[in-house]
Order: structure tokens, then C-alpha cells, then sequence
């Protein structure tokens, strides 16, 4: 797989998502405003990914200021951290992991804030950033090749509870299923290169390939910027992983038409009672799968679940400029000047929702509870 965020021990670098899938370039990030504005573009993209660039774009915006006195070197990351939040509104990981990086400075400095310039602090906590910051990749690489443990289980279970219902209503079965090959459809991108390693969405798939599974993936283009076509289409061929690429309205048609065994999104971020806020297009298809009783799944990282946001009228989503709905590449399609909406996310109610798979397990109804429950073992 692709890799999509590497320390090289001078600077952040990102795979450009932008000119994907027709070119391969890296970028070498090498302060906060650049990380800003990668963050911004979508360079680098995806919940996970975002929050792992987010923290190493605070070390980059400190780690000239070894000079500093404790109190100055704090202002900065303060500084730094806040400049950093204002990049994109709506994923929650990228202010979890600012707030985690501004919380190991703070247990690390004690009560040596207040020291002299001279002082080891600065250093130590310069130090404890960016170890923290690798932390954090690799506990992304390990989060998604769980969320593909937790994930494939769950396919199973409903593949065979499918069987089950054909076999009591004494309908025959398809051939794919006689082959047993999972049909899979997805939305956006939340694979492995919206995290820093394996995926989410998208890691039960690589991780059942690895067990001897098959699986054929329908991918939504994703309008308006194509991130189904453009990232999905092109990481699971790299992958050997058969894909249709179909466009956003086709989806209700293939559920109706197809036997689906799953519908399988990520999240940006997921409030305490279930609601989820994913690429815009997400609702409707939940929608669609809930009316052809199509399994819904939700795959991130608890990093994603959001304590604070009682429920999807509390997630902020952020909107986007007109230009990604008027044209399509350099060319106009819409009248000079039209009014616009173009939010980059909506929010699906917990209602649609089948179940939640993170790397701690699973979150079935009632969500608020079960959610609950893994967030407490991952405090534990």
C-alpha cells in the first residue's frame, strides 16, 4: 500500500491526494502554514490522516523554538495548535490529536513550566511531541487492521444470517453467493489512504482478502470532488481487489438490482448518540439501504466518537467553495455567478445505522450505550 504520511526526520511527507489517480507526488512538509494548508486542500484527507498530520504539524511549528523559555515555547504551541484547528471544521480527529499533543507537553514540562531559558523543558517536550506523533501513526496502523478483525467477523455473521433467512423463505440463492464472494458497496474514501496505514472502511475488505476471502467493491464517484472514483477505485485495484465505479445516483439502483452484503462508510466524526457525519451523499445512501434492508456500517477508530457532541445537530460541517460544484476539472458546467451549496459532509442519523466497527469492537442499538462502553475501555 501506498504510503500516505512518513516522517523523514526532517519533514511531514504526504502523498498528494489531489493529483491522484494519474499522479504519485509527495509533498515535504516543513512548517504548521504549509501542514495548514495541505490539511485545507485535501492534500491529505481523511479523519485519521488528518489528525496524524495535524499533530506532526505542531512539532514542525515548535521544534525552531528549542530556545524558547517554557513559557514563550507554550504560547507558540498554543499558537500553533490553534492556527492548525481552524484548518477544516468537521472531523474530530484533528482536535483530538492537537488536544493529545498540547496534553503529553503539558504532563512532560510538570511544574518546570515556569523554569529559565537554560532549562532541559523545551527540549524534553519537543522530544515527547514528535515521539508522540509517531505513537499516533502507528497506533493508526494497528486501529485499522483491528477495525478489518472486527469488521470481517461482522460480514460473516450477516452473510450467514442471510443464508438462513434464503434457506427459510426457500429463495434460491445467486450465484455469487453460492461462490461466496462478499458485495461490497462504499461511499468517499476511508481506506488506507485516509489513515496512516490499512484503513477503515475499507480494512475489513483488505483484511478478509488476507484471510482468503473475495470481494467485489461498488465505489461511488463522490461528487463534487470524485474522492470514490479518484482514491477508492484507484487503492483497491493497486490492491488486486475487483471495483465498479459507479456515480452517486446509481447506488439506490445497484442495492435494488444487486445483492449487496453490506454498505460499508467511514466517519469524520461520530456524536455520543450515534449520529455520523460522513462525505456528503452519505444520508441518502444509508436512506437507500435501510428501504432494499441493506446492512449500513460505519468503520473508524474511537477517535472519531465524540463525547462532547451530544448529537448530529451539535457536528459543525463544513462548507466548501463554489468552484468544486460549477466546473468538473477546468470546465464550466454550471451558469457564471449561480448560487451554490456545497457542504462537504451531512450527518446520518444512529437510527440507520446497523452497527459501528472500531478497533476496541463493535456498536450496536442501542448506540448511545454501546458507544459509551467502548470509549470507557479505551480510557481504561
Amino acid at each position: 500500500m501506498l504510503k500516505t504520511i512518513e516522517w523523514t526526520g526532517a519533514a511531514v511527507r504526504l502523498l498528494d491526494q489531489t493529483r491522484l489517480p494519474h499522479e504519485t507526488v509527495y509533498l515535504d512538509i516543513t512548517d504548521q502554514r504549509q501542514m495548514h494548508d495541505a490539511i485545507r486542500r485535501l492534500v491529505v484527507r481523511g479523519a485519521p490522516a488528518i489528525g496524524v498530520a495535524a499533530a506532526f504539524g505542531a512539532y514542525l511549528g515548535v521544534k525552531e523554538h528549542v530556545d524558547d523559555s517554557p513559557p514563550r515555547f507554550f504560547e507558540r504551541l498554543n499558537s500553533v495548535c490553534d492556527c492548525l484547528a481552524t484548518s477544516r471544521p468537521t472531523a474530530v480527529n484533528l482536535f483530538w490529536a492537537l488536544d493529545r499533543v498540547q496534553r503529553v507537553a503539558r504532563e512532560v514540562a510538570g511544574d518546570r513550566v515556569t523554569a529559565s531559558p537554560t532549562c532541559q523543558v523545551v527540549r524534553d517536550v519537543l522530544d515527547a511531541i514528535l515521539n508522540e506523533c509517531q505513537v499516533m501513526m502507528e497506533e493508526e496502523s494497528r486501529s485499522g487492521r483491528a477495525i478489518g478483525e472486527h469488521g470481517l467477523k461482522l460480514l460473516r455473521e450477516l452473510r450467514a444470517c442471510r443464508h438462513q433467512a434464503a434457506k427459510r423463505d426457500s429463495t434460491e440463492l445467486k450465484a455469487s453467493d453460492a461462490a461466496e464472494r462478499f458485495e461490497i458497496l462504499t461511499h468517499c474514501n476511508a481506506g488506507a489512504l485516509s489513515t496512516a496505514a490499512y484503513g477503515n472502511a475499507l480494512s475489513p475488505i483488505y483484511f478478509g482478502a488476507e484471510q482468503g476471502e473475495q470481494f467485489h467493491v461498488f465505489a461511488d464517484e463522490t461528487r463534487p470532488l470524485l474522492q470514490g472514483s479518484r482514491i477508492t477505485a484507484y487503492e483497491l485495484r493497486a490492491n488486486n481487489v475487483p471495483v465498479t465505479v459507479i456515480c452517486d445516483n446509481m447506488a439506490p439502483v445497484v442495492l435494488a438490482k444487486n445483492r449487496i452484503d453490506a454498505v460499508i462508510v467511514g466517519a469524520d466524526r461520530i456524536a455520543a448518540n450515534g449520529d455520523t457525519a460522513n462525505k456528503i451523499g452519505t444520508l441518502g445512501l444509508a436512506i437507500a439501504a435501510r428501504h432494499f434492508n441493506v446492512p449500513f456500517l460505519v468503520a473508524a477508530p474511537t477517535s472519531t466518537i465524540d463525547p462532547k457532541t451530544a448529537s448530529g445537530a451539535e457536528i459543525p460541517i463544513e462548507q466548501r467553495g463554489a468552484d468544486e460544484v460549477t466546473s468538473f476539472g477546468q470546465r464550466p458546467t454550471a451558469p457564471k455567478d449561480v448560487d451554490v451549496y456545497n457542504p462537504a459532509f451531512d450527518v446520518t442519523p444512529a437510527e440507520l445505522i446497523t452497527a459501528i466497527i472500531t478497533e476496541r469492537g463493535i456498536a450496536k442499538p442501542p448506540t448511545r450505550e454501546s458507544l459509551a462502553a467502548l470509549l470507557s475501555h479505551r480510557s481504561a
